[in-house]
Formats: structure tokens, C-alpha cells, sequence
């Protein structure tokens, strides 16, 4: 019996990338992502960070938080204030050992600030330096199997992550109340 050749058009990328979100939502533990929303809710400040993709996702995390009207801040721009007591760093890395990752998360915890983790390895130095981790099951971009994900690198992981930031912004509005027509002024006028 001849197996028929695998369809590698645009729709059936979809279809992969549906099914895999899907099972990655699955995955996800309701307290790891209750405890991110309750450690936003209790933060003076939130600041953002993480490498490659991970940190686009989370400069778009930080676009809707400040249009909730919470002060976020993404580390590394030129005017990001020293981070304190009462602060949380909102970090992510797929493997939690990114060298950057890690050194932030340290520099936080020492300073007093809190520090919210999002990663695949919840036994990694990024999530035992964290007060709170979301664990999201998706392969590493190392992981080359095909077993955790069909997709290449860590596509899953930072796919997952924007999904779940978003859905933590959604539960946030959701919770504050305010009517879109409300949050809309603070969108950026200056593109």
C-alpha cells in the first residue's frame, strides 16, 4: 500500500499549528495562570522581558497592560526606571537557563521585587528564582525530535506564550471592568 505524500500547503500548517496550540492550552495548569493574574493584579510596577521572540511577545503584553492604564515597563529601553519592592519582572524563556533570563530574575529577587516566570522546564533555574512560574508544555528550541512539537524551534513555546499573555490581559479587563471605548485613549497616537 502506497502512503500518501504529506501535504505541506499553507492550510495544513494551520491545521498543525491549531492542534498544537490546542494541546499546549491543554496542558496548562488553571492555579499556575490564576497565580500570574493575582501577581499583575498586586503589582506598584510591572516590567517585561525576554529574549528573541519570547520578548516580542512580551512588548506586547506590556502594550495591553499599559492600556489598562497599569506603569509597565520593558527592560532594556533607555528609559526603564531600577526595579524595587512592590515591582513585578514578568520573564520568559522557553529552556529557563537563558543567561539574560536568569540574570534579570536574580537582579529582581535581590532588589525585593517580585518575579513571574513563563517556561517549558519548571525544574529550571529561571522557575526556582521565580515566586510564581507558568509552565507551558511545548518543546524547547533545542529539541529537534518532533516528539513535543512538529514545529521548527521553539515556535510552540512562543506561539503558546502570546496566547497566554493575552488571555491573562483578557481576565485582567475582564476583572477591572473598564469599557473599551475607555482604554482605546491610551492607545498610541504618535505611529
Amino acid at each position: 500500500m502506497t502512503q500518501a505524500p504529506e501535504d505541506h500547503s499553507v492550510p495544513a500548517g494551520l491545521r498543525l499549528l491549531h492542534e498544537e496550540l490546542v494541546g499546549a492550552a491543554d496542558g496548562l495548569q488553571d492555579e499556575q495562570l490564576s497565580a500570574l493574574v493575582i501577581e499583575i493584579q498586586q503589582a506598584r510596577r510591572v516590567f517585561v522581558t525576554g529574549g528573541g521572540r519570547s520578548g516580542l511577545a512580551l512588548r506586547m503584553h506590556a502594550m495591553r497592560l499599559m492600556h489598562l492604564g497599569l506603569t509597565v515597563h520593558v527592560v532594556g529601553e533607555t528609559t526603564t526606571p531600577a526595579i524595587g519592592d512592590g515591582d513585578l519582572l514578568l520573564v520568559a524563556s522557553g529552556s529557563g537557563t537563558t543567561a539574560g533570563a536568569v540574570a534579570v530574575a536574580e537582579t529582581a529577587g535581590s532588589v525585593g521585587a517580585r518575579v513571574a516566570a513563563v517556561t517549558t522546564d519548571g525544574e529550571s533555574k529561571l522557575a526556582d528564582l521565580a515566586d510564581s512560574v507558568v509552565v507551558i508544555p511545548a518543546a524547547q528550541k533545542t529539541d529537534h525530535g518532533g516528539t513535543a512539537s512538529r514545529q521548527y524551534s521553539g515556535s510552540l513555546f512562543e506561539q503558546a506564550l502570546l496566547l497566554v499573555l493575552d488571555a491573562t490581559f483578557h481576565t485582567l479587563w475582564q476583572a477591572d471592568g473598564t469599557p473599551a471605548e475607555d482604554l482605546w485613549p491610551r492607545h498610541a497616537n504618535l505611529e
